[in-house]
């Protein structure tokens, strides 16, 4: 994994292929903010503020309220790599989103992708 191309990424340039994913399989941009408020602790406000900033993903994952306390329950491979392997903890949480923003595409319930 190229640690340094990846932390490079700006969640601003990120975030809109999150949302064109959930759509093109019938999802909405309020369930892909949804999945993002859990796992980051963001809300609405603040997320958009991440956005205008175009912070890089470190600082994005550095400046979240609060990572969910179920973050743990995140298991499975993406991009090759089980998420609950992977060492580096920015990477892991950049990992974590994706997975999440997959379950979400593949239409798994909300309920399940929150781990309720």
């Amino acid at each position: 994994m190229d640690k340094n191309r990846i932390y490079k990424l700006v969640f601003a340039s990120v975030y809109p292929l999150y949302i064109k994913k959930a759509e093109a399989k019938g999802r909405t941009k309020d369930e892909v903010d949804a999945v993002i408020f859990w796992l980051t602790g963001y809300n609405k406000e603040t997320l958009q503020k991440q956005i205008d900033s175009r912070n890089d993903f470190e600082t994005f994952f550095a400046g979240a309220p609060a990572m969910n306390e179920n973050v743990s329950k995140i298991t499975g491979v993406i991009c090759g790599y089980r998420v609950e392997d992977i060492g580096d903890k920015v990477i892991q949480k950049i990992r974590y989103l994706d997975k999440l923003i997959d379950e979400l595409a593949k239409g798994k319930a909300m309920e399940k992708i929150l781990r309720r």
